[in-house]
């Protein structure tokens, strides 16, 4: 009997990302379970959002895990309790270190097309302005794994959009966010499906297996 991947998601801010997860799930278009979902911050409307979804959720503020190694595992731990099988940061605005036993199982999705404008501080409209002021004719978003470093894992898929004369930020954004809208569940099926294998820096996807 096939079972949805089992995820947790990892947010800080409004919880669009979230949004998206489910729309997809409930359009099953997703072959994932939302187990869990994380907040940094304990305003953050996507726990409202997930709660009316009757999603169990848990806020894990900074402040009262200053230590690296006690943050992590006030993350980690319960996503190991729930069965997690791969943690999603979307829109997860802080650095926590990732355990052993979740390396290559931890994603995150970046508005831009890593190795560009990104890194410590590169985030929400901060990458988009710096993408129109460096003049870049294309923009994108990245879904990489997540290591010990900001933006250094390697690369799962990319999807490219054009930067328009005239650009805002806004427009930029919202243009960058619709295909985060189609990157992130479409990795999250490939890995779903096994396709997904790490070599070094490289990600290779498999064919998909004849039925």
């Amino acid at each position: 009997m096939h079972h949805p991947l089992p995820i947790a998601v990892l947010i800080s801010g409004g919880g669009r990302t979230l949004r998206n997860l489910m729309g997809h799930i409930s359009e099953g278009t997703l072959d994932a379970d939302i187990r869990l979902l994380i907040s940094s911050n304990p305003n953050s409307p996507g726990l409202e959002f997930a709660n009316a979804e009757n999603i169990p959720t848990l806020v894990v503020p900074p402040r009262e895990h200053p230590d690296p190694a006690d943050f992590g595992e006030a993350i980690f731990g319960p996503c190991r309790a729930a069965g997690v099988q791969l943690v999603v940061m979307g829109g997860f605005l802080r650095y926590v270190p990732i355990p052993a036993d979740f390396e290559n199982r931890v994603i995150n999705i970046h508005p831009a097309l890593i190795p560009a404008f990104c890194g410590q501080g590169m985030y929400g409209h901060l990458v988009h302005e710096a993408v129109l002021a460096y003049g870049a004719k294309v923009s994108g978003c990245t879904v990489h794994f997540v290591d010990n470093e900001y933006d250094h894992g390697p690369v799962i898929l990319q999807k490219t959009v054009p930067v328009l004369d005239g650009d805002t930020p806004d427009e930029l954004a919202g243009r960058v966010f619709a295909a985060e809208c189609e990157a992130l569940p479409e990795t999250i099926n490939l890995i779903a499906a096994g396709r997904v294998r790490v070599e070094g820096r490289r990600v290779r996807v498999n064919d998909p297996t004849p039925r």
